[in-house]
């Protein structure tokens, strides 16, 4: 059980992309004369963004490629900052510090979501290290989370369930979410006797 905590410590959350955002499968071809790129995200991680959001809490996408995909998920989701290694070369770390000192975000106020050996030296920095449930064993070894669900299959939506819930804030968040959507009328406010 994640303790409140150190789940109303987190500002930010860094997301890997393939193996958590998405299943890690990646489909490559050709329309035409150009290179086209498929992956399957999702939908019920594009929720857990919103409520995560609505919570005060920073969404940073962090992927060792460049991807066009990555780019049009992390828009739908509303996600501000996608950090991609644009040489291929997928150093998160480096890249990642930068993001945090200008942002003026501490390592402890961080949880980070990943999947494969290269998340470890991000995992082994931040407060709180989460694997999802297809990760490789030392990846897990490393988290003090590891998800039911595996990546690209509401994994992130978990993450965002589990430390909203240990912040007590679940419930509210879940009414608004619904509200804004206009699923159901706002509670009747109290009346004040006077």
């Amino acid at each position: 059980m994640l303790k409140t905590a150190l789940a109303r410590r987190i500002r930010l959350i860094g997301l890997d992309v393939d193996g958590v955002l998405s299943d890690g499968g990646i489909y490559i071809g050709r329309v035409g004369d150009h290179a086209v790129e498929f992956k399957r995200f999702h939908s019920q991680d594009g929720s857990g963004a919103w409520l995560l959001r609505r919570a005060g809490i920073t969404l940073v996408l962090a992927s060792g490629r460049r991807s066009e995909a990555t780019t049009i998920r992390a828009r739908e989701m509303k996600i501000e900052e996608v950090l991609e290694d644009e040489t291929g070369g997928g150093r998160k770390l480096a890249t990642f510090a930068a993001m945090l000192a200008r942002r003026g975000v501490a390592w402890t106020e961080c949880a980070f979501v990943g999947d494969d050996l290269a998340d470890l030296p991000l995992l082994t920095r931040v407060a709180l290290p989460i694997a999802v449930a297809n990760a490789v064993p030392e990846v897990k070894a490393a988290a003090t989370l590891v998800t039911e669900r595996a990546g690209g299959d509401g994994a992130v939506r978990e993450v965002a369930e589990t430390i909203l819930k240990a912040r007590r804030v679940w419930n509210d968040l879940v009414q608004q979410y619904l509200q804004e959507r206009g699923d159901v009328e706002a509670p009747p406010r109290a009346s004040r006797a006077g």
